[in-house]
């Protein structure tokens, strides 16, 4: 499963709001390789949910993943910080070994 923080809800929540996103859409999160740590994160919003993706819930927010990026995924925590060392979406990945210092990318 993937959780999200009560900030990173507020901040979905926000991004659909501004964007007039309907229901229809889920957060995609997705790991792809590049990045300094050889995998970086990816989200986006998505209309689809296609045959193989995963799907969870949590506060609310939707959030589907494709099989290949789960494995890579799966108990991780997103998470949102508007903080004076950096302002995005971060992902607490229990499954990382190494993180770039931005932690936009990974390793395991």
């Amino acid at each position: 499963m993937i959780t999200v923080s009560d900030k990173a809800k507020e901040k979905v929540e926000k991004l659909m709001h501004d964007a007039s996103l309907t229901d229809a859409f889920r957060l995609r999160a997705s790991v792809a390789g590049g990045g300094c740590s050889g995998l970086s994160y990816q989200l986006d919003f998505d209309d689809e949910v296609r045959p193989m993706d995963q799907e969870f819930e949590d506060k609310g927010v939707r959030v589907v993943v494709d099989m290949k990026s789960f494995l890579y995924l799966a108990g991780t925590e997103l998470d949102f910080s508007d903080g004076l060392n950096g302002k995005g979406f971060y992902f607490n990945n229990p499954n990382a070994s190494r993180t770039c210092g931005c932690g936009e990318s990974f390793s395991v």
